[in-house]
């Protein structure tokens, strides 16, 4: 049985968001909704020795209501060279920082010249799975057109996506439909953040999993990753890889 997740694009979010994409057969990007300001779409978290840092990627603040993620639009071109910089300052000690940085680097300049928020955090993403081994398919829900209220437009995706279930976060206990689910036979499954184990972390004694899922890799690196997330490890079928 095929399962997807359906969730809006993040700026290199933790480790959990990365559990629901490893434990799907197919991720879909939902960018075609309403865009939040100080949500996760264009920032998160780093550890410092003062605490938890933001990173931000700036937007430009559209008065126009109802402005789409996918329609978000860089207001600062500055942003990669400061995000850089902070991840040179804070975790240039951790053991795999000089590994996985140079890989990082390179996908940060290639964002220079790049001004749609939903391309910036989707070249992220992708860079983390391809650092962990990830071999889930990311499509956009924009591959598969539909209408239709919040529910009946999941509901219409994974009929369109060929999936008999549905990984969804906790948070969507609020709206989802679930009978609307089992009427169209898509089972709904939900993901449960609870649980997760302590990994060695720079920045004193204070452990703090509410950060961007790059402490993890710097601190322990992609092999012992999955010691700490929920995700099972892919078998190496690489060639299912597909963006």
């Amino acid at each position: 049985m095929k399962k997807i997740a359906v969730l809006q694009s993040n700026y290199i979010p933790w480790k959990g968001y990365f559990d629901i994409i490893g434990m799907v057969d197919e991720f879909i990007l939902y960018d075609e909704v309403q865009y939040t300001t100080n949500d996760w779409r264009n920032r998160n978290r780093i550890k410092t020795p003062s605490g938890p840092v933001w990173l931000t990627i700036p937007v430009l603040h559209n008065r126009r209501f109802g402005q789409r993620i996918d329609e978000a639009r860089v207001s600062d071109r500055r942003w990669p060279k400061k995000h850089c910089q902070s991840l040179l300052t804070y975790y240039s000690k951790a053991p795999f920082f000089k590994v996985l940085f140079p890989s990082l680097e390179a996908v940060y300049a290639s964002c220079a010249d790049e001004e749609r928020l939903s391309a910036i955090n989707r070249a992220f993403l992708q860079w983390v799975c391809d650092a962990l081994g990830m071999v889930t398919r990311i499509r956009s829900s924009l591959d598969y057109p539909s209408d239709g209220d919040r529910n009946e437009r999941l509901v219409a995706l994974c009929k369109l996506a060929g999936a008999g279930a549905y990984l969804s976060g906790p948070a969507a206990r609020q709206y989802l439909d679930v009978a609307m689910f089992r009427e169209n036979s898509i089972a709904v499954r939900w993901m449960d953040y609870s649980g997760y184990p302590e990994y060695p972390q720079l920045h004193g004694p204070v452990f703090r999993h509410d950060v961007t899922v790059l402490d993890l890799l710097f601190n322990v690196g992609p092999e012992a990753a999955w010691r700490y997330i929920k995700s099972p490890r892919p078998d190496a079928k690489r060639d299912r890889v597909a963006v």
